[in-house]
This record gives C-alpha cells, structure tokens and sequence, in this order.
C-alpha cells in the first residue's frame, strides 16, 4: 500500500509538474506570437512611413525642381526685359540729345527768323513811307500847274463827290477851301466860272454849318431860301460867278459830283 501511494505520489507530481511546464510554453509561445505580432505592425509602420516618406521626398523634389525650372525661366525673362530697358533706356537718351540738340537749331533759327521778320517789317515800313510820300509828292507836283494866286488855290477840271473832292485836296498836301471874309469870298467868285464844293458842310452835326478845320459858320453868303435841306443836303457849293457875289452858296446832296477848289 505504501507502495501504491508513493507511485501515487510520483505519478502525481510528474503530472502536476508536466502541467506546469505545458503551462509555461503555452505562455511562452502566446508571448512569442504577441511579439511577432508587434513586430510585424512596426514593420509595416514603417514600410508605411519609408514609402510615405519616399511619395513626400519624391513630390518636394519635383516641386522643387519647377520652382526652380520658373525661377530660371522668370530670371531669363528678367535679364531679357533689364537688357530691353536698358537698351531702351539708351535709345530714348540718343533721342533726348538729339531733340534737344534739334531744339536748340530751331531756336537759333527761330531768332534768325525773327530777326529777319523784324527786319522786312523795318524795310517794309521804311518802303511804305517812302511809298506813301512819293505818291504824296507826286500828287503835289500834278496838282502844282494848276494852282492859282502863287499856289493857294486850286480849281479842278474834273467832277467828284465832296467827300472825293476833299480827299483830293488832302491828297495835294491842303483841304477844301474856307471862306472867312468877303474879300475871299468876292475873289473866288471872281475866279470859279462854274459850281463847285467848298470845304462847309453839316455831316457831322446836322443844323449846324462846319468848315473842314471843325470852325464853325459865322458868316455865311447864301443864296436865296437857302440853306433848305431838301432831300438831305448836307455838303455847300459854290455857284457860278452869274450869281450875285455875296448869295451865291447853295446846300447840296454830298453824294453829288461837281468841280471843286482847293486850299493850300
């Protein structure tokens, strides 16, 4: 019986310390499996991360290298458009020269030309008076023949208007005559065998007699019913020596044509 026992016994242990070590590699090879487990999810993590990386690193680059590929590209634009701009830069300072050089050729011919200018208007003004007192002297000289009484008076062969009359008688360096005593008045009577204007009228101031100096009438030797203003007689006449000496002045339309006399 003690016998059995202890075979028992043994028996016992033996499976008691089999079971213990059936337990101890079970829980070493759950160990080993957990641990290959982890291994493996890092592995794979990181493969994950390396390809990640590599994508990245493979992007950036790319990214990297058109950036750069534009950067050089907008250099070269750059360089070409500061090369442009400079060239430009020159072009438009040759410009500037030769404009101002230009300028400075138009303002020096501007002075020539205003000189000149300023020297035909001299000689033209100089021409114009030497002009002006040619036709003057020879208006005197043709009008010299026929003066009377050592060149006072001056009795015209032709007929004009009075206003045409006076501006003969301008012309020949005197005016119309005025008669201011009745010794020249009998004088001219004695000389005009016809009618002719005398330098009195009324133009300026309608009523009111005045001799071409702006004198006033004081005396005056009109014919009978005259002055009478009849369809605006503003301009006098003298009438033919027929006519009594002293009435023989009558007011005519200014408009009229009749001889004239003269007055230096």
């Amino acid at each position: 019986m003690e016998i059995v026992r202890n075979v028992q016994n043994r028996s016992a242990t033996r499976n008691t310390f089999e079971t213990e070590n059936q337990k101890q590699t079970g829980a070493q090879n759950r160990g080993r499996r957990r641990f290959m487990r982890i291994t493996l999810c890092l592995l794979l993590i990181c493969v994950f991360l390396l390809v990640t990386f590599i994508l990245l690193y493979n992007q950036l680059k790319s990214e990297r290298d058109q950036m750069k590929k534009k950067v050089e590209e907008k250099s070269k634009d750059l360089n070409s458009l500061n090369i442009k701009c400079n060239r430009l830069i020159e072009e438009l300072l040759k410009n500037l020269t030769s404009l101002s050089l230009k300028q400075l050729e138009l303002e020096k011919n501007y002075t020539h030309l205003t000189d000149d200018r300023d020297q035909l208007q001299t000689n033209l003004t100089f021409m114009s008076r030497m002009k002006l007192e040619f036709e003057n002297a020879k208006k005197r000289k043709s009008c010299q023949n026929d003066w009377k009484e050592s060149d006072r008076y001056f009795i015209s062969n032709e007929e004009k208007s009075w206003s045409d009359s006076r501006r003969f008688c301008k012309n020949c360096g005197g005016d119309l005559v005025i008669i201011n005593t009745e010794e020249e008045q009998r004088y001219i009577s004695s000389m005009v065998k016809e009618k002719v204007w005398i330098g009195l009228s009324d133009i300026e101031n309608e009523g009111n007699m005045t001799w071409v100096d702006n004198t006033p009438l004081t005396e005056g030797y009109w014919h009978q019913g005259e002055p009478n203003n009849v369809r605006d007689e503003d301009c006098v006449e003298f009438m033919s020596s027929s006519e009594p000496v002293l009435d023989n002045w009558n007011d005519l339309q200014c408009s009229v044509e009749r001889k004239w006399i003269c007055e230096n």
